[in-house]
């Protein structure tokens, strides 16, 4: 049985000396016509971005951050898992998974933790208590260094399941996840519907039930949006009720921003990962952009984001090395084959919860969620992006208290 021992971030001083050496010496690409970010990222804003990220952000005020919750890391089996486990103050806690996606980390996590855990001091009743558990990825921020190779969204469901259960103690649970989160939530419910409450998923992924006939090659487009939208989602403009129609166009403009990415992460991420981990130019270039094609702004990232939250961010993918790992993770995950469930009318039970923000890269017809999934909870909300827990972190968390509510 794999135990879980206490962990401390400590990132060596030689590694933020490096970083600062790096910074000054990086030699920017020209940029010109480029003030809208139609050729992407745009060298003014990276310019003022490195410049606080060398002379005016402190990473050790980060660190302690991180380290002012209960941090852990197991092992199982040569691959490390990192994870915050905070219990919850209320009469009956439920225990709740929250798992992010790519270019997230766990951290997109830090404004919700102690509202979920601590209602009562936040306004809430305490009542609606969770004891929250949020892993890192495999591959990605302090689960790392990862050295076992395909790693990927299906073995990291049975990785959950096994952290719940066997080395957390909990035999039935919440879980609630975006991006890779939601595809893994919504697959954890799927696969052990005796062990999880329900499901809550900003990003629209219901989970197959049932292996189709005739499934794509592995690595093809049409397994690609298949895998990331699930069955119900393969959807046109007439599918949508008419008061939701709108939202299909939307779609197809934000899926026009992730095209790069998915392209390069699911063909040949080691080659865009040398230059990425030599670079931390490079890398915030590529993590910041998505950051803003992604989330609820006019064009300025820091109308959905801190500042200091985007360094939060790029410096944990910096100094754990992860960002090629965390690419590969779309290489395997999507050259995996879909898998049968166990028991598909026990799934088929499993409650779920669907927000709508307004700016997600996702939306399903709310008809078709609810003949593939036993949706009981459907909410749509004024405002957000792709990164709800860590743009709007009250909405997030009022919502999810709201859902699971109805289950405990």
């Amino acid at each position: 049985m794999p135990q879980a021992e206490p962990f401390t971030v400590a990132v060596p001083d030689e590694a933020i000396e490096d970083l600062h050496h790096r910074l000054d010496n990086t030699r920017f690409a020209p940029d010109f016509a480029n003030e809208d970010w139609r050729f992407g990222m745009n060298g003014e804003y990276l310019e003022s971005f490195l410049h606080s990220w060398r002379h005016e952000y402190d990473w050790r005020e980060t660190e302690s951050r991180i380290n002012n919750f209960n941090n852990y890391q197991v092992d199982f089996e040569g691959v490390p898992l990192h994870f915050i486990h905070e219990k919850g103050k209320g009469p009956n806690p439920v225990p709740l998974i929250l798992t992010h996606g790519w270019p997230w980390t766990f951290w997109d996590f830090e404004q919700v933790i102690r509202p979920l855990t601590d209602p009562a001091a936040y306004g809430g009743d305490p009542a609606d208590a969770f004891d929250v558990v949020v892993p890192s990825l495999p591959g990605f921020g302090f689960s790392t260094p990862l050295r076992v190779d395909g790693l990927q969204t299906s073995k990291g469901v049975d990785l959950w399941a096994r952290l719940m259960t066997d080395v957390l103690g909990y035999d039935r649970f919440a879980a609630a996840g975006g991006d890779f989160g939601a595809m893994m939530s919504g697959t954890l419910g799927a696969r052990y519907p005796d062990r999880v409450l329900g499901v809550y998923v900003t990003l629209p992924s219901l989970p197959a039930l049932s292996v189709p006939d005739n499934v794509p090659e592995p690595g093809s487009t049409s397994q690609l949006v298949g895998m990331l939208m699930g069955p119900a989602m393969r959807t046109s403009p007439d599918d949508f009720a008419p008061e939701e129609r709108h939202r299909y166009g939307v779609m197809e403009d934000r899926w026009k921003t992730a095209l790069s990415h998915i392209a390069v992460h699911t063909t040949d991420p080691q080659t865009l990962a040398f230059a990425l981990h030599d670079s931390p130019a490079g890398l915030a270039s590529w993590l910041v952009e998505r950051r803003r094609n992604w989330s609820d702004n006019e064009g300025d990232v820091e109308e959905a984001f801190s500042r200091q939250f985007l360094l939060d961010t790029v410096s944990i993918y910096w100094f754990t090395e992860s960002f090629v790992t965390t690419s590969r993770w779309y290489w395997h995950t999507f050259r995996t084959p879909p898998q049968a469930v166990p028991d598909p009318e026990a799934a088929r039970q499993v409650p779920f919860g669907m927000p709508v923000f307004p700016k997600e890269m996702i939306f399903v017809p709310r008809a078709a969620a609810e003949a593939s999934a036993n949706v009981v909870h459907w909410t749509e909300h004024p405002r957000g992006g792709h990164f709800a827990p860590s743009e709007v972190p009250e909405v997030f968390t009022d919502d999810v208290r709201a859902f699971f509510r109805k289950l405990r």
